[in-house]
């Protein structure tokens, strides 16, 4: 089973303004989206399903139920289920390690044997809850992947990534 952790975030391509008191970007009536960089993990875990290196994937998310649109979009590329950890809508976003901590309960209880996420999501660029993750579950991890090869038989992940000085 494979966990595929989705953030909802400012659409890419939306034209951005900046609050007027300086704090932060204004995102009211400013197209939400799924992260890009989520949405090419949920196409990875599609494909080690179609190679039969997967039985299932979950997608899943935490905040404000807003963020359910990401939960159904990933659904729409594949994705068998959706769970969501609903934060509420007046709490300040979730930071983190607080979606490490709450991501690791989900993989838990789903009993994943791989956690997909993006490299980093396009509004903070924190780059923070995967390692994080990784450290709340005891697991190795791989970071910034553009190839992943599951070895079912050995119980092994082989992932490349790309470096400066070529694929390592």
């Amino acid at each position: 089973r494979v966990l595929v952790a989705v953030k909802r975030c400012v659409d890419y391509a939306a034209k951005i303004r900046v609050k007027a008191d300086g704090s932060g970007v204004e995102t009211s009536a400013v197209k939400m989206s799924m992260n890009p960089f989520c949405e090419i993990a949920v196409e990875e875990a599609m494909r080690l399903k179609e190679a039969k290196a997967a039985s299932e994937v979950v997608a899943v998310t935490c905040g404000p139920e807003a963020d359910g649109e990401v939960l159904r979009h990933a659904l729409a590329l594949g994705a068998d289920r959706a769970a969501h950890v609903v934060t509420p809508k007046d709490a300040p976003a979730p930071q983190p390690l607080g979606v490490a901590s709450a991501l690791a309960a989900v993989a838990r209880k789903e009993e994943a044997g791989l956690v997909l996420m993006g490299k980093q999501a396009i509004d903070g660029d924190h780059n923070q809850t995967g390692q994080m993750l990784g450290a709340k579950l005891g697991w190795p991890q791989g970071t910034f992947a553009s190839q992943v090869e599951i070895d079912a038989a050995a119980g092994r992940v082989r992932v490349t990534r790309e470096v400066d000085a070529g694929m390592e």
